[in-house]
């Protein structure tokens, strides 16, 4: 299997086969990354897109100094915060925000990303970063141009403010959490 950053170099020379490849194996990945952040399908593959063609923009300017994981990611990464811009100055304009999808009844309401949503934002991306896009703290170290004893240090701080919000949410109504577990497997973690 070529690794992906001899795909990349390919690519650079003119390789659509290169580029398909890289598509291939990292569209669905990077659709999950914008999904679990916006909650809205269609921007997720917009915003999936975009990335590729962020990629196919800047192809000549690309170096080998990084995984072309951490790349696409970083692309990824200020494409989201562009959105998030647009999306806040859209508000302050008077727009109503688009409620977030929950897949129907209170108990199909997943308490993990309610707690996750109780993380501060920094705390929740990174901690995201690694157990969903499944980052190495060097990955994420780079990513977020922070030393990677800090990524280590807040992705501590981070599970245990998570943990802490399950556990104080699990207490008060146990019979409906253990229904929530109760559900299909399709149906149970972060969608």
């Amino acid at each position: 299997m070529i690794s992906d950053e001899a795909l990349m170099l390919e690519f650079q020379g003119g390789s659509r086969a290169a580029f398909e490849e890289l598509f291939a194996r990292y569209h669905k990945p990077l659709y999950g990354f914008f999904w679990r952040r916006l909650n809205n399908p269609e921007r997720a593959e917009d915003l999936a897109q975009e990335t590729f063609l962020a990629v196919i923009r800047a192809s000549s300017r690309y170096e080998p100094r990084a995984l072309v994981r951490t790349y696409l990611y970083g692309i990824a990464l200020k494409l989201l915060a562009a959105e998030r811009r647009k999306v806040s100055t859209s508000n302050t304009l008077g727009e109503p925000t688009a409620e977030p999808k929950t897949g129907g009844t209170p108990e199909s309401v997943l308490w993990v990303r309610q707690a996750m949503e109780k993380l501060d934002a920094p705390d929740r991306e990174i901690l995201m970063l690694r157990e969903y896009e499944q980052l190495s703290y060097s990955d994420i170290a780079e990513l977020l141009r922070i030393p990677v004893n800090t990524v280590r240090s807040r992705l501590f701080r981070s599970r245990l403010a998570l943990k802490s919000y399950l556990e104080s949410e699990a207490k008060p109504n146990p019979a409906q959490r253990a229904r929530a577990w109760q559900q299909p497997p399709g149906r149970r973690g972060m969608q």
